[in-house]
């Protein structure tokens, strides 16, 4: 399951980067927004990481009802940032969501800190067990 999200989202990347060098193309000074610059190498970023988590859930002791949720957890958090990126490039309403952060926005940072790092830790010490110990 983690590496057919790893495929997707490489996919997702690859289409992202259609869009991002049609933008490039129609404007004046050749770049696309800033927003969709960041999703489409997000996208790309995040399908690597992906990938790099299906290597650490192969080799994790595990079972693979923990694996797959706490890779599930990432994955969620990888494509939910990536789509709140093409929602503000097809907006157009900003250039740094952080300018003036809300509630919502900190409490989406803290959720995603907590998920992406407990997440990744779970599988990651499944690994050690599996392989180190």
């Amino acid at each position: 399951m983690t590496l057919l999200a790893a495929g997707l989202i490489f996919l997702l990347a690859l289409v992202l980067g259609v869009w991002k060098y049609r933008q490039m193309l129609a404007s004046q000074d050749h770049r696309a927004h800033p927003y969709v610059d960041i999703a489409h190498r997000a996208a790309l970023l995040y399908s690597f990481a992906t990938l790099l988590v299906a290597v650490f859930v192969q080799f994790s002791a595990w079972p693979a009802w923990v694996n797959l949720t706490a890779a599930a957890f990432l994955v969620f958090f990888f494509v939910a940032a990536i789509l709140s990126y093409i929602a503000h490039g097809l907006r157009r309403d900003t250039d740094n969501q952080f300018e003036k952060p809300d509630g919502a926005l900190k409490l989406a940072m803290l959720a995603l800190i907590v998920a992406e790092i407990g997440g990744f830790g779970v599988i990651f010490a499944g690994f050690v067990v599996g392989q180190l110990l």
